[in-house]
């Protein structure tokens, strides 16, 4: 038999196998195919001498991403660098450098104490069955590792835990912070690079301490967590007028601890299911704030007072309403389910977590959101005061002392200004950057705002003047209303006594009776 000959045979046989395969698939009853691909699959063990382990994404219902893929991913970036064909490539480190991952479907060797074994990448790929003119496909990542049946024992104890480890150690090396958002029920991230720190935070120093111990302290008490028996994490509300560095504060702390930041944006959340699974995808190491908590929902003391008022309105108007397109499409997240997310049971679902809060208005917040074990400590982030205005005056002018000081700490113990106010007028004002220029300009905004303050304060005393004086003057029209009335009922009290003296009888204007007819009464009688 020729070559081509054979081939034309094999060709053959190969295309009447995968038609009888497709004729199987397409109209054999699917318990028979259950059927025949469970015992296929037993039967092709007893001669395939391999064993074959998946790491998959996600665990559970895609609510968190397995740490065990992560070090899987981390660990084999070397070797996929020197093996595979196709990488992805990621940049870290402030873009200085490149960290390289083998692509779907690749595959690599590795070798642990002379035992061969292999690693593949590849991915399930499912339509959702929503519907939606654009199908939404949904990928389920996950790592393959195969080993000969003889080296289980050492795979399953030293192997995996020498990658763990080696991966967890790259992790770390490569460790670059991430500031996230929540776009729906997924975080989107961008690299946080921002470059605050406790020694430029405009704060007086013991106060800064104070705040320093209190993280450095949490960071290393996860044995002291466990051994009362509390989730590891810690709450911190940040309050303040605007302006005053809460911003600046968590950004620091983030710096301090080197955790990654999730911005929570309420609004954006559809309902407390969809922020319970963002609270699960977040990591360990993490600093989760909501900012103007006080303007993301209501969440606020009134909450009661504004369902009173509604009950009042639908009581006047009986009349069942549709509810407004925009009533729909607003968040359903729910105080409940925030204070769930602080510190319910799905909160200790991660471990070394800080929760962060900030507001304007701290009074305007629900007592039950921001008392102690969900808001452990409270910040308060006021005006500048001289020692932080010492601090911004080093990092913006470099300067440790001036003879200008002076009058501005006499100006800021008189007047309120806010940090971030103090810092722009400490921004360079010429080529030059002469710091003189830059305290004059903030000793004539000072001095500006002093004179505003008194001129409020002036106009605020003269209306409380005015008030006053409107007050005495209804007071004395009300006195004297009420005693000419006193007058009037007494004069005519007067009158009616004369008359019964006079006349024997009283007109009150409800009909007369004469003397007369009363003797007569008073003779039948």
């Amino acid at each position: 038999m020729n070559p081509a000959d054979m081939f034309t045979q094999v060709g053959s046989v190969i295309a009447s196998v995968m038609f009888a395969w497709a004729m199987f698939k397409q109209y054999c009853p699917y318990s028979v195919q259950e059927y025949f691909d469970k015992y296929s699959k037993r039967a092709f063990t007893f001669v395939y001498p391999y064993i074959q382990i998946s790491f998959n994404e996600f665990t559970g219902d895609r609510f968190m991403r397995s740490e065990a893929y992560s070090a899987i991913e981390n660990y084999l970036g070397s070797r996929s660098s020197t093996q595979a064909k196709r990488l992805k490539a990621d940049v870290v480190k402030n873009s200085q450098s490149v960290v390289l991952s083998m692509d779907d479907y690749e595959e690599v060797g590795d070798e642990f104490r002379g035992v061969k074994l292999r690693w593949a990448s590849g991915k399930h790929i499912s339509k959702s069955q929503s519907v939606s003119f654009y199908p939404v496909t949904d990928e389920k990542k996950y790592y393959k590792l195969t080993f000969h049946k003889r080296h289980r024992q050492l795979i399953l104890g030293d192997y995996l835990n020498h990658v763990l480890k080696e991966g967890n150690e790259i992790k770390v090396r490569n460790r670059q912070r991430k500031l996230y958002t929540n776009s729906g029920s997924y975080w989107r991230h961008v690299v946080f690079q921002h470059p605050a720190s406790f020694e430029t935070l405009a704060m007086e120093a013991e106060r800064k301490q104070e705040i320093v111990d209190d993280l450095v302290i949490f960071s290393k008490a996860e044995d002291f967590y466990a051994r009362i028996g509390r989730a590891w994490k810690r709450g911190y509300l940040l309050f303040g007028p605007p302006g005053t560095g809460k911003s600046t504060m968590i950004a620091a702390m983030a710096n301090l601890l080197n955790y990654d930041i999730y911005d929570l944006e309420l609004t954006a959340v559809k309902d407390n299911t969809e922020l319970r699974k963002l609270l699960i995808e977040t990591t360990t190491r993490s600093i989760i704030v909501i900012e103007d908590i006080d303007c993301s929902l209501d969440l606020t003391g009134q909450r009661k007072k504004k369902k009173e008022e509604e009950g009042e309105r639908d009581e006047k108007d009986p009349k069942p309403k549709l509810p407004k397109e925009e009533d729909s499409k607003q968040s359903q997240v729910t105080l409940s389910g925030i204070l769930n997310f602080v510190d319910g049971l799905w909160s200790a679902c991660r471990g070394e977590r800080l929760i962060v809060f900030t507001t304007n208005f701290v009074e305007k917040l629900d007592p039950a959101l921001i008392r102690k074990g969900r808001m452990d400590k409270h910040i308060e982030l006021s005006y500048c005061s001289f020692e932080a205005f010492q601090v911004l005056a080093k990092n913006y002018l470099r300067l440790d002392s001036h003879h200008l000081f002076a009058r501005i700490q006499e100006l800021l113990g008189e007047t309120k200004m806010t940090p971030a106010e103090v810092a722009e007028h400490l921004m360079p004002k010429t080529i030059s950057g002469d710091a003189k220029v830059c305290l004059e300009s903030l000793i004539g905004a000072l001095e500006k705002a002093k004179e505003d303050a008194i001129l409020k304060a002036e106009e605020a005393k003269e209306k409380e003047e005015s008030a006053r004086l409107k007050a005495e003057e209804e007071a004395k029209e009300k006195a004297k209303a009420e005693e000419e009335a006193k007058e009037k009922d007494s004069s005519a009290a007067e009158n009616a006594k004369k008359q019964v003296k006079e006349n024997g009888f009283c007109d009150h204007g409800n009909g007369e009776l004469n003397n007369k007819e009363s003797k007569q009464e008073g003779f039948s009688h």
